[in-house]
């Protein structure tokens, strides 16, 4: 499941090239920077600008509306009719597909999202790959580094692979859905239409179309009054 047809429709993207030669979707953020600097040409300002702050090297697609407060450094790849919204920070190397939503006080850096992903609340998004559809819940974070040092690893058949990348967050298929306050460590591989539940905290590789929920039971007890 690591080849990037396997989780993603690239007809999805206006962007596929990024993904040509890679053996592993992962490979793709190899090349992200290289991309996005030959690609990403000064654009119109959008409607809705008033108060944001968009660098030089970044194209916004028609129909796409900055709100005020927004920060769009550059090099970064915006495409039509989406919603950046109040407070996003977009701080370099990114591609966002059409019909995308980057909300408030998100933040987003080195990363790829295909056409109707939704990242709309709270979130921070880097060094990763999120599928066609694929939504994160208010407050989900991606993780991207390692608290030890040496690169990410992914496991293959029970060995752990040296995917080359000090800073590699997750790989989102098409359709996924990240409950609310979860976060997803270095590494993580979800399959497409794969849901993880709320304030999970997630590891490895969850193929496709499965859920990952906490285990612990919510215990419920007669509320009695208090004294006064």
């Amino acid at each position: 499941m690591f080849k990037p047809a396997d989780l993603f429709d690239l007809s999805q993207t206006g962007h596929a090239a990024v993904f040509n030669g890679c053996a592993n979707a992962w490979d793709a953020l190899k090349k992200i920077k290289a991309y996005v600097e030959a690609h990403a040409k000064p654009s119109l300002p959008p409607p809705g600008q008033g108060g944001a702050i968009i660098g030089e090297q970044v194209f916004i697609g028609e129909g796409t509306v900055v709100e005020a407060g927004a920060m769009i450094k550059g090099p970064a790849i915006i495409g039509r009719n989406c919603q950046i919204r109040h407070n996003a920070y977009i701080r370099g190397d990114v591609i966002v597909g059409d019909n995308c939503v980057v909300g408030n006080s998100c933040e987003l850096k080195h990363a790829v999202l295909f056409n109707k992903a939704t990242v709309p609340h709270f979130n921070y998004v880097g060094d990763s790959i999120l599928g066609h559809k694929a939504h994160l819940g208010a407050g989900v974070k991606i993780s991207n580094v390692k608290l030890v040092p040496g690169n990410v690893c992914v496991e293959i058949e029970g060995v752990p692979f040296d995917t080359g990348l000090r800073k590699f967050g997750a790989l989102l298929g098409d359709h996924t859905d990240i409950g609310c306050n979860a976060v997803l460590n270095p590494g993580s591989i979800v399959g497409r239409g794969a849901v993880i539940y709320p304030n999970v905290n997630w590891r490895g590789i969850l193929p496709a179309n499965m859920i990952a929920k906490n285990k612990a039971e919510i215990e419920t007890v007669v509320r009695r009054p208090r004294e006064t």
